[in-house]
């Protein structure tokens, strides 16, 4: 039984490196061929409907391959011109609430780290999708980035955030940092609450692998900022 069970261990890490693999090449290469006409199209109109319906294409494609599934629970909650704080704990997170918020395309925004400017072809549509880069540790910089959240947050688009700031190893909750919950405030905006549930059992931290599972983003009922100032971010 040992053997069998080891043996059976061993040919699921196969089928999960195949399919993580395929998934990779198959989301790369769809970033290669989709990415330019789509950011080209989004430039030239000034209408980037057809960039996020793309990229909910993109993400779909690498769950199917890779055989993830999306569950969404309190879709009643999802609301435009908020804040959507989430739970970080794998890579796949940020896909799936970017797939589970489509009802708000084109009016989702990221706030993001800006570490991620070094990526090809997705840094052109980050830009112009709207995102907002965050240097954490460049008080300098995040101020005014926050600032520019918080005014597109009151022209009615919607943010996610991971106010954590990197991936718990233990799905434990980190301490959060502050800049979401100030940009929200500076906007007035409701803060989203949102449970990611299934994202280490999909790829923990340290590991390449994608399995195969269900992931469910359940949206809580919304926090108001209405009324509070700066000095009451730690209470939101």
């Amino acid at each position: 039984l040992r053997v069998s069970g080891a043996s059976m261990s061993a040919a699921a890490r196969f089928v999960a490196a195949v399919r993580t693999f395929l998934a990779c090449a198959a989301v790369a290469l769809y970033v290669l061929l989709v990415g330019p006409p789509a950011l080209l199209w989004t430039l030239t109109t000034r209408r980037p409907a057809f960039l996020y319906a793309a990229g909910g294409m993109g993400v779909r494609l690498g769950f199917a391959l890779a055989g993830i599934t999306l569950r969404l629970e309190g879709t009643e909650h999802m609301v435009g011109g908020a804040v959507f704080a989430c739970n970080h704990s794998s890579n796949v997170e940020a896909p799936a609430v970017f797939l589970s918020l489509r009802r708000l395309f084109p009016r989702v925004r990221v706030l993001y780290k800006a570490e991620l400017r070094k990526l090809p072809v997705l840094v052109w549509v980050f830009d112009a999708a709207g995102f907002v880069p965050l240097e954490r540790s460049n008080r300098g910089q995040s101020w005014p980035a926050v600032e520019l959240a918080a005014e597109a947050l009151r022209a009615g688009n919607a943010f996610f955030i991971f106010p954590e700031g990197t991936r718990s190893r233990t799905g434990e909750l980190l301490p959060f940092k502050k800049g979401g919950f100030v940009m929200a405030i500076k906007a007035q905006a409701p803060v989203v609450p949102v449970a990611v549930m299934g994202g280490r059992d999909a790829m923990r931290k340290g590991s390449a692998l994608i399995w195969p599972t269900t992931i469910r983003v359940a949206f809580l009922p919304p926090v108001p900022s209405a009324g509070l100032t700066i000095d009451e971010r730690d209470t939101l």
